[in-house]
């Protein structure tokens, strides 16, 4: 439609210089629609900047910055602790923001060795700024069978890069304890 348009201003201008109206204002320039090229040096100028902006929209720590975790003491259940086939335990850990990045959104727990004891992995690692404490809390289920449990736990930063010490929760299940 738009085409036709311009075709129709074109031949009115036209119509109008054959009949010696010269003085008339020139008509608009018609625009016609192109189809999108698939120039290569256009495609992967677009490529780049997708890129660009996929990668400014993930959170990054400080320029320079380094993550650290350092593991202070268990708040709640002990290590060793004997616990009840099936009990909640509500652990918590106190640790420090030991480098000089903040944890903020993105900074994950993840299991890294044994079983999740019902916990799952990932979690968000409690904010702190750099040189503060923080206590940590992971509910877990006490598993049915008697036995040993040890669960660790690793702090990651944004970009999925392991740092700090791991903690970690160990108790021993024995049936009709009290917890």
């Amino acid at each position: 439609m738009r085409w036709r348009r311009g075709l129709a201003g074109l031949l009115f201008a036209l119509f109008l210089t054959a009949c010696g109206a010269e003085e008339l204002a020139p008509p608009p320039t018609p625009t016609l629609f192109q189809l999108p090229t698939q120039d290569p040096a256009l495609l992967a100028l677009q490529a780049t900047e997708v890129a660009r902006l996929t990668a400014e929209s993930l959170p990054t720590p400080t320029p320079g910055c380094v993550n650290g975790l350092r593991y202070l003491e268990d708040v709640t259940i002990p290590d060793g602790s004997v616990v009840a086939p099936g009990a909640r335990l509500d652990k918590r850990w106190r640790v420090e923001n030991s480098g000089s990045c903040n944890w903020q959104a993105g900074y994950t727990l993840r299991l890294i060795a044994g079983p999740d004891m019902g916990a799952t992995s990932p979690q968000a690692l409690y904010p702190a700024l750099s040189g503060t404490s923080a206590v940590i809390r992971i509910v877990f289920t006490a598993p049915a069978e008697a036995g040993f449990y040890r669960s660790a736990w690793q702090a990651f930063d944004p970009q999925g890069q392991p740092f700090g010490d791991p903690i970690f929760i160990d108790v021993q299940v024995v049936p009709g304890s009290g917890g």
